[in-house]
This record gives C-alpha cells, sequence and structure tokens, in this order.
C-alpha cells in the first residue's frame, strides 16, 4: 500500500484496531465489576429495601443527630491525619531525593517494613505508648512536665491512623519529587532569589501533583479505618465505620448500615467532585512553570 492510499476504516469511523487498548483493560474491568460494583449493589438494595422497601433508613440516619456528628467527626479526623501526613512525609520525601543511593535504600526501607507488620500488632504498640502510664507519659514526667491524656482521644487516633497512612504519603511525593531538576533552585539562587523563596516559588509549585495524590489517597483511606479508632479512640471518637459495625454486627440491621455506607461513600465522592476542579487548575499552573 502507498503513502497516500487511506488507511481502512469501518463504515463507524473508528480506525482498524481502536477496540484493542479496550480488549486489553476488559480483565480488569470485569475483576472490578466482580469484586467492588456487585457488593456495593448488594448494599445499596439492602439499604433500600430491609426491612421493607423505601428510604426509611436514610431518613433515620439524617433525623439522628448522633449520625451526623459522627459524619462530621469522620471527615474532620481524615482530614487531621490527612494534613499531619502531608507535614511529615514532605522533609523526608525531599530526603530521599537529595541524599545517595545507599541511604536512600534505607530510608525506603524504613517506608516499607511497616507494610509487612500487622495493622492490629502496630496499633497495640501505639496503645503501649499512648496510655497515661506509657512510654510518651513517662518521659514527659522524668524531665519535669507533667502527663499528657492521649490514650481514648482524637489526638490519639489521628497518631496512630497517620503512621499507618504514612507510607501512602511517602512514596506519591517521592515519584514525583525524583523527577524535579534541582538545578533549577539554583538557577533561581543565581537570579538572586533566597533558597526559601527559591522553594516556595519553584519546587513547591512542582511537588504539588504529588502532595494532591498522596493526600487523596491517605483521606479516602482514612474514611474508613475500623480497627485504629477502636483500640485507640472513645465514645468522643468514635468513627462512622464503627457504627457501621455496631449496626451491622450487633443489631443485624443491615439496611441501616448499608445507609451509612452509602451516605459515607456519596459524601466522599461529593468532596472529590468539588475538589477535582481546583486541583486540575493547580497542576496545570504547576506545569506552566
Amino acid at each position: 500500500m502507498s503513502a497516500s492510499e487511506p488507511t481502512s476504516q469501518p463504515a463507524g469511523g473508528r480506525p482498524a484496531g481502536a477496540w484493542k487498548p479496550f480488549a486489553l483493560t476488559l480483565p480488569a474491568l470485569v475483576l472490578l465489576a466482580a469484586v467492588i460494583g456487585y457488593p456495593l449493589l448488594t448494599i445499596v438494595l439492602r439499604s433500600l429495601s430491609e426491612p421493607e422497601w423505601g428510604v426509611q433508613n436514610y431518613a433515620w440516619f439524617f433525623g439522628a443527630p448522633v449520625n451526623l456528628t459522627v459524619l462530621q467527626r469522620t471527615f474532620t479526623i481524615s482530614a487531621w491525619v490527612t494534613l499531619v501526613c502531608i507535614v511529615s512525609a514532605y522533609p523526608y520525601a525531599y530526603l530521599m531525593t537529595a541524599v545517595g543511593p545507599r541511604v536512600r535504600l534505607v530510608l525506603v526501607l524504613c517506608v516499607l517494613i511497616p507494610f509487612w507488620v500487622s495493622g492490629v500488632v502496630r496499633t497495640l504498640s501505639w496503645v503501649i505508648l499512648l496510655q497515661d502510664s506509657g512510654v510518651i507519659n513517662s518521659l514527659l514526667r522524668s524531665v519535669g512536665f507533667s502527663g499528657v491524656r492521649l490514650i481514648r482521644t482524637q489526638t490519639g487516633v489521628v497518631i496512630g491512623m497517620a503512621q499507618v497512612l504514612l507510607p501512602f504519603m511517602i512514596l506519591p511525593l517521592y515519584s514525583v519529587m525524583k523527577g524535579i531538576d534541582l538545578r533549577l533552585m539554583r538557577a533561581a539562587e543565581s537570579l538572586g532569589a533566597r533558597p526559601s523563596r527559591a522553594f516556595f516559588t519553584v519546587y513547591l509549585p512542582l511537588s504539588l501533583p504529588g502532595v494532591y495524590a498522596g493526600a487523596i489517597i491517605v483521606f479516602i483511606l482514612a474514611l474508613g479505618f475500623y480497627i485504629t479508632p477502636a483500640l485507640l479512640g472513645g465514645p468522643r471518637s468514635t468513627m462512622l465505620s464503627t457504627l457501621v459495625q455496631s449496626q451491622v454486627l450487633s443489631l443485624l440491621q443491615w439496611g441501616r448500615g448499608g445507609a451509612m455506607g452509602v451516605v459515607l461513600l456519596a459524601a466522599t465522592f461529593l468532596l472529590l467532585a468539588l475538589a477535582a476542579p481546583v486541583m486540575r487548575s493547580r497542576h496545570r499552573e504547576a506545569g506552566r512553570r
């Protein structure tokens, strides 16, 4: 076939082989539909059909002030966990890009080792550290300070959840930071910018995509935490997952538990939809820089 001859196209106008990328993703789509779509559809149907068809479970959820309080607390705790992870992970990820290969390997291992330890074991370790007679309060008393209450509080829950979710913030940050040319910082300094100004005007905007990606992952994972809030928290730090467990396993109210899960999922999607335009605009601004 000569170069001037047009390529053959089906009657619909699509070039031959246009469906090959879709065919490659078809097994993954089928798997997602089986392990995510079907259970989610079951929960939605149960929330509408038990004990009878209708929206009475959602009316019960929004009619009980305690449910709305717990829903707000769930998002508040998740936001605090995300903020703590950003503040803690950013300098660590930056250090991973600045050190040599051997030190970087040690730092990566320090990030990955928590993945190899059971979440229950890590949470129980925090119980030992945070309790009133634990290691942290003992150290504070040994240097002359009075002890602080960390166990059964929202502060303890945030600390425990942030430790578990920190790798999910560090790794996206590092994947973005390692692609930033550090010579841009030196170029800005050579033009008269102070190191702090060069960081905030050059490096920080280029690293924001990693911040956004890590923040979304951490925030969504934090919304569904159950073990850590149950062991480290108290009545004033109860999250929605605890209420779902209570309705489903203790009271056998699958409809109400399903309604709670659907409301949490819908609220999460709503927040992501509101935040997506802001993140896209910031990403485009960083790309233009």
